[in-house]
């Protein structure tokens, strides 16, 4: 059996290159005859021009923090898709809103090399724990590890006392979701005295994997392997048993540049994710995700050659990423919207007790508990995660600008 998922893996990293400006510039060809957006977006470019790293830089960014603008305007993929019925079989809503497309591509997030480095194999069955509610993030997994022919339960989220019963009674080889639901689980298998062992691997994603964490799976005999995918991207970079960064997929062209711009910077230094995608159902192109990492030095000791990421390190904007769902700015002020009870408010963002949490902190002149229970119900319905609220002195809130503060440290 292979180590390695396929020979691009320990492609010549010169050979990689030459092969990514090609694909870009054939990417960028195709997705200016064949999408709205990116037709007057690139009505000026010349894509057999685009010979090199430097040239690709030139191009405009897409970013993320647009797409609810963008789709608004023209809905419902702001003329960014390339895929239409009947090859297009799903619109995904994620929270913003965003909607994001699937279609019948296999393995359209490309899940199935993560899957593998974490070490998933043909015949195995998977344990999905991402949700199927209107986001994409359980059909991502499921569709990779469909195309490594693994068996897949559809689990989602919540229900945990069902989770601990099925994994007892079925006895999956591993585990895909978040790492807080996965140590969820194996403390409810604890307290219902179930034997949930058959789950040696895990990959996971969504949230941090910070080392008292994965040390504490480990010893439960799970190794736990952790992804970089965004909803619209799908994989960008995952973890392999060399656990030293995160090796770039081999589906997607990216750059780290100074936030704010489009300007690549030097390898090491921490700067904006930039990613194009090789999917020709969904070419996003110079895609700014928000997200903050740096390219590491050398190559991974596991022997796969392409570029490695630090893995997440912040946001160069205000959205977060809250237990694998994305908060924008323009939720937390339709939930201060609804009450007009609260003067001003922020979201806090914290990681406690091995898990994310957010309160909306929230001053006003008429507190009472049922307000703080409206507003986490609020919170639940705009957001999609369960959050609660706090009451503040009245101009005890920094003047700063900030509507989403996150303060989470790992340590």
């Amino acid at each position: 059996m292979t180590h390695y998922y396929d020979e691009l893996e320990t492609q010549d990293t010169q050979t990689r290159q030459e092969a990514l400006i090609k694909a870009v510039a054939a990417q960028v060809a195709h997705a200016k005859n064949n999408t709205v957006a990116y037709g007057k977006i690139f009505a000026d470019i010349k894509p057999d021009e685009l010979t090199s790293v430097g040239a690709i830089a030139q191009l405009p960014l897409t970013r993320k923090s647009a797409l609810i603008e963008l789709q608004a305007a023209a809905k419902p993929f702001g003329g960014l898709a390339a895929v239409r019925p009947p090859e297009l079989t799903h619109i995904f809503a994620s929270p913003g809103p965003i909607y994001e497309p699937g279609s019948k591509r296999k393995d359209f997030w490309r899940f199935s090399r993560a899957l593998y480095a974490t070490g998933f194999r043909k015949g195995e069955l998977v344990h999905n724990c991402f949700s199927y509610h209107f986001v994409p993030a359980g059909l991502m997994l499921e569709s990779g590890a469909h195309a490594l022919e693994c068996a897949v339960i559809p689990a989602g989220v919540g229900q945990t006392e069902l989770q601990v019963q099925t994994i007892a009674d079925l006895r999956p080889d591993g585990y895909v979701g978040t790492p807080s639901f996965l140590k969820i689980i194996l403390e409810k298998a604890d307290d219902m005295g179930a034997d949930v062992s058959s789950m040696k691997k895990a990959l996971v994603s969504g949230e941090a994997l910070p080392p008292p964490l994965r040390e504490g799976f480990k010893k439960r005999g799970i190794q736990v392997l952790q992804c970089y995918a965004t909803a619209d991207l799908g994989v960008i970079a995952y973890e392999t048993e060399a656990m030293e960064g995160l090796v770039i997929d081999e589906g997607v062209y990216v750059e780290i540049v100074r936030p704010g711009t489009g300007e690549p910077v030097a390898d090491g230094e921490v700067g904006e994710v930039v990613v194009t995608s090789l999917n020709p159902d969904y070419p996003l192109i110079r895609f700014a995700t928000g997200d903050l990492s740096a390219i590491m030095a050398g190559t991974s000791p596991c022997g796969r050659t392409n570029r490695r990421i630090k893995g997440w390190m912040g946001r160069a904007d205000q959205t977060a990423k809250v237990r694998g769902m994305f908060i924008h700015p323009e939720q937390v002020d339709k939930v201060i919207k609804r009450h007009p009870e609260i003067n001003k408010a922020r979201l806090m963002v914290d990681w406690i007790d091995e898990s994310d949490s957010i309160t909306l902190q929230y001053e006003t002149t008429s507190h009472s508990d049922a307000l703080d229970s409206a507003i986490a119900n609020s919170i639940r319905d705009i957001c999609k995660v369960r959050g609660n609220a706090q009451v503040m002195g009245l101009g005890s809130l920094p003047n700063d600008g900030k509507v989403i503060d996150d303060i989470r440290k790992y340590d």
